[in-house]
């Protein structure tokens, strides 16, 4: 008896004194020189241009000797933000700024985080007129090893940046001859990331292309009343969501009662798969949607939400594919069921022989087991593609960027992947 209050209290114990992890995120309106009234917003050209591979200088002991730097945007009520964001082949580094030029100086605002801990802290970079900005800011501005130098500084904290920060442009993004997918697991990362917006959320399918995000990964399921949604377990937890009463698996529950009563970790309503699609179609710059389908029951009504969608993504001029993923046998044997399969857009995870039967666009293995050169090689044979999942170690983004074959990448760490693929030569 003595025994077991004895380790009653220690579990006591060890739940009180665990450790609630948490990034704090700084708050990057705070440089005068950048909310000057006379600051202007960067032209479309000069965007295009300042992307590259930079060398870093002064920090390359914190960030790593390269940065593949990288413009993004999202839109809200109609204004388009953009967004430039530098990675860093060190601890998962990254930083997201806004640009803006003042008096000839173009100015860089922002962040920067490590997502091997929760390092953050504000970042100031200038290019001034002398170091690239003239040219950048000219007419059809083309940028060479040298021409452009990134200088400023970076801080911890809330606490202003006086650490110096140096990048100097080297040459231009890798870009592989076909499209390469960086895929963010879960929209753009767990919950366990420590990132501002929760996972399998509309806010960070919004965020995520800062991230180098070029497309998502999301996580369908039924509600009992039948509405696709995202999320990703099979039960309600707190893992997920904020404390509301509610426990249980969500197709337990009605739309409408998830609705009310369920808010996820950053308070962000469970979305429908129809919101989801909405916001990277009308509001990012995303060209590819896996929808797993964590359900077992009818792909009718995702397929129609897919066909819709890649209809309204057409019509607004983007290019956008979308695909059903086939995770286990149960969803590979309904979507078989389906009258017009062979024609629909899907991502297989089982054998190559089931990536012919279901005609499956991509296949897709686990990277355990390993970059499978010759099978992919023979999967492109076919005219089809291969994505790996979900490569989350630093050591192994790299070597399957470097050594495997495949098209794309799924990731909890898409600015890991963006760095490996663009500075990739």
């Amino acid at each position: 008896m003595k025994k077991i209050i004895s380790i009653f209290l220690l579990a006591i114990f060890l739940f009180a004194c665990k450790k609630e992890y948490k990034v704090t995120m700084p708050d990057a309106g705070t440089w005068d020189l950048f909310n000057d009234p006379a600051a202007k917003a960067l032209p479309a050209a000069t965007k295009t241009a300042m992307e590259g591979v930079y060398k870093v200088t002064n920090a390359s002991d914190i960030f790593g000797e390269l940065a593949a730097v990288k413009w993004s945007y999202v839109i809200n009520n109609g204004d388009t933000t953009f967004h430039v964001s530098g990675f860093f082949g060190t601890d998962i580094a990254y930083f997201i700024c806004e640009g803006r030029q003042l008096n000839g100086t173009i100015l860089l605002n922002g962040y920067w985080r490590k997502m091997v801990s929760t390092e953050t802290g504000l970042v100031h970079l200038t290019i001034d007129t002398t170091a690239g900005a003239s040219l950048l800011l000219g007419n059809a501005p083309v940028v060479g090893e040298g021409m452009v130098t990134m200088d400023g500084f970076y801080g911890q904290g809330q606490q202003e940046p006086l650490t110096p920060l140096t990048l100097t442009y080297a040459r231009k993004l890798n870009h592989s001859p076909a499209p390469f997918q960086i895929a963010a697991h879960r929209s753009g990362g767990r919950t366990s990331d420590l990132l501002p917006v929760s996972e399998n959320s509309v806010p960070m399918i919004l965020k995520t292309a800062e991230f180098g995000s070029t497309g998502i990964e999301v996580d369908v399921r039924y509600t009992k009343d039948g509405v696709p949604v995202l999320y990703h377990d099979n039960t309600l937890n707190l893992r997920e969501i904020q404390k509301s009463g509610l426990v249980g698996p969500i197709e337990n529950y009605t739309y409408d009662q998830l609705s009310v009563f369920v808010r996820l970790i950053h308070g962000e309503k469970i979305p429908t798969l129809r919101e989801a699609l909405t916001a990277v179609v009308y509001q990012t710059p995303l060209t590819f949607v896996w929808l797993d389908t964590k359900y077992v029951g009818s792909v009718k009504p995702v397929q129609r939400l897919q066909n819709e969608f890649m209809q309204k993504a057409k019509a607004a001029g983007r290019k956008l594919d979308i695909v059903i993923g086939l995770p286990g046998q149960a969803q590979f044997d309904e979507f078989l069921s389906l009258p017009d399969y062979s024609s629909t857009p899907s991502l297989c995870e089982l054998s190559m022989d089931d990536v012919t039967k279901s005609n499956a666009l991509i296949w897709a293995p686990r990277f355990t087991e390993g970059t499978q050169n010759d099978a992919v090689d023979k999967i492109h044979a076919m005219g089809k593609k291969a994505f790996v999942w979900t490569v989350d170690v630093p050591e192994f983004i790299t070597r399957f960027v470097n050594e495997g074959h495949f098209d794309g990448i799924l990731s909890n760490f898409p600015s890991c992947v963006a760095y490996n693929y663009y500075v990739h030569q």
